[in-house]
């Protein structure tokens, strides 16, 4: 390969995670010339790679280990299990190779180009990809999807040691640690903790919010707390103001709410207190495109930058930070550019906790709706009196639903409990097609399973209810 060569594209997609790959393959299906580029050298992206699918593997190999442990309750004792840490990875890291080796091979059956470095812009038409043996691709493109993705975000008080880690290295699973200690409580430290607890560690959670998992409501939350509160030491309101590394441990000074000052020693800290956008890393600028201080780069419900041809998707474009909102807007992006009207707005974007037990909600949750002033009323139904859920030893979790009290229109809806992600996709999609809470009543769900949880949760809020007291039924006279 020459040092230096110059390829022409029609589109030219910036970052091969999920709505980068995503993008690159419907502008391809439209018939339209792409490239692809991607500073690593396997495609996927942190999804793929370093994030959802690898985690989602260990949380499995997690959940093997808590239900041998909990079958003892139902008169079924398995011998302690013996932990493989080698085999554990082996079926982690199998588990990505089969995703990304697809993804390279769908490149090849769709003729996209991929070219393999770290791509930032030198114009509004030129991309520069540079790579470790110091050769150099000039890309000159027509539309470019800028789909570069996001980072974990770095404290600067930590010192550089390698027990401290973010959620890369913790998939990496070097060693399971005697005491881990886990600076923020959100979705990827919780399911964190859940792998290392079940693999052996003795876990601290600590988060400076007021509750775990701040953008779930509190009660789906206190479920989970309350089924964990011997796994897990959960420090809210506690911030960590300087860590020490000691040649036995790290030594973690937290400030309580109060103010109140104490230590903790932990052989590990995961720090997991969120991500940053990509947008400072890609020189976009130098093609026009506006990025703001936070490395986010603002669009339209086309995906379009303030620059006409430069579209940009994903984590870069702001929050939620979610694969399956990166490969919507991908599709969306891809399509405006072969000339489709097309257009992001959802009315709802699901996100799930994957711990034990999950905690998923879709749509608006209760404390979005008192933030915005929004009237609404609200519906529980307990899965203490689910059949499938107490046949599993899990009665602890709940379904809600969020409706409008005027018109019964399903607002929102959260859930808590084993397998709970799994029932989002019933209630998205009530959402987007302007379903009320007696729709979902009225629709006929299985006995038993976990999804007839949401119908009843419809029949309670239309007042149908004769699983539970009905509170809406007429005094018999």
């Amino acid at each position: 390969m020459d040092k230096n060569s110059v390829v022409e594209t029609d589109v030219l997609v910036l970052g091969a995670g999920p709505g980068g790959y995503s993008a690159a393959f419907r502008a391809a299906d439209l018939g339209v010339k792409v490239t692809l580029v991607e500073r690593y050298a396997e495609l996927g992206g942190v999804c793929l790679n370093v994030g959802c699918i690898p985690s989602k593997a260990l949380l499995h190999v997690a959940a093997t280990l808590h239900e041998a442990e909990e079958s003892a309750q139902m008169g079924v004792r398995f011998a302690r299990p013996e932990l493989d840490i080698d085999r554990i990875l082996a079926f982690k890291d199998g588990t990505v190779k089969k995703l990304t080796d697809g993804i390279r091979r769908m490149t090849r059956q769709r003729k996209v180009d991929v070219e393999q470095g770290t791509g930032t812009f030198t114009g509004p038409n030129q991309l520069l990809v540079t790579r470790d043996d110091e050769t150099e691709t000039q890309i000159q493109f027509k539309h470019a999807i800028i789909a570069a993705g996001s980072r974990p975000v770095k404290l600067p008080f930590l010192p550089d040691d390698d027990r401290i880690f973010d959620s890369t290295g913790a998939l990496a699973l070097r060693d399971v640690p005697p005491r881990l200690a886990i600076l923020g409580g959100g979705i990827i430290g919780l399911e964190m903790a859940t792998v290392y607890q079940a693999l052996g560690s003795e876990v601290t959670i600590i988060e400076a919010a007021s509750q775990l998992v701040p953008a779930a409501d509190a009660d789906l939350v206190r479920v989970y707390q309350r089924y964990n509160r011997d796994r897990f030491t959960i420090e809210l309101k506690t911030r960590v103001t300087g860590v020490k590394a000691e040649p036995d441990a790290l030594i973690l000074t937290v400030e309580a709410a109060d103010g109140t000052c104490r230590e903790i020693a932990a052989d590990a800290l995961l720090v997991a207190v969120g991500r940053r956008p990509n947008g400072d890393l890609t020189a976009a600028t130098r093609a026009g495109v506006v990025v703001d201080d936070r490395g986010f780069i603002p669009v339209d419900a086309q995906q379009r930058t303030n620059v006409p041809h430069i579209y940009a998707i994903g984590d870069i474009v702001g929050d939620p930070m979610l694969a399956h909102k990166a490969t919507h807007q991908g599709h969306v992006a891809a399509e405006v550019i072969a000339g489709h009207n097309r257009r992001f707005e959802p009315l709802a974007i699901p996100s799930i906790a994957y711990t034990n037990p999950e905690i998923a909600w879709t749509g608006l949750t209760e404390q979005q709706a008192k933030a915005q002033g929004i009237a609404y009323a609200v519906a529980v139904f307990p899965w203490s009196v689910s059949g499938r859920a107490l046949g599993a030893g899990r009665g602890e979790g709940k379904t809600k639903l969020i409706y409008d009290p005027e018109t019964d229109r399903l607002l929102g809806a959260g859930l808590v409990g084993i397998h709970a992600g799994e029932l989002l996709g019933e209630l998205t999609l009530a959402l987007e097609f302007g379903a009320s809470v007696e729709d979902l009543g009225l629709t006929i769900h299985a006995h038993p399973t976990l999804h007839e949880t949401v119908g009843l949760a419809g029949e309670l809020a239309a007042g149908t209810v004769t699983d539970v007291l009905n509170p809406k039924a007429r005094k018999i006279r």
